[in-house]
């Protein structure tokens, strides 16, 4: 397996492991997959990835949903239990930033 399909793997094993109402960030993805200080890369495989990746359930390292449509990534956080305020998670079930 090349290196970027390896990467893009890992980071998307980390992705789906992510359960409902778990919250965590680009960087803590990155770290977890193997790939410390690598959170752009995240963000770049989360915006190409033809997988199903529960992509509202990351956010940056402040909290803030950076999503293409924070309103729809507001929404599915909220169906799962997470507090999102002014564009900000403020408390979730499982919150790892």
């Amino acid at each position: 397996m090349s290196e970027p399909a390896e990467r893009e793997r890992r980071i998307i094993d980390v992705l789906m492991a992510l359960g409902e109402g778990e919250v965590t960030t680009y960087g803590d993805v990155a770290e977890v997959a193997g790939y410390p200080k690598q959170a752009r890369l995240v963000g770049r495989i989360l915006a190409t990835t033809d997988v199903e990746v529960p992509w509202w359930r990351v956010v940056d390292a402040a909290g803030r949903l950076v999503a293409s449509d924070p309103d729809v990534q507001a929404a599915l956080l909220g169906e799962e239990g997470v507090v999102v305020r002014d564009g900000r998670v403020r408390s979730a079930p499982v919150l790892s930033l």
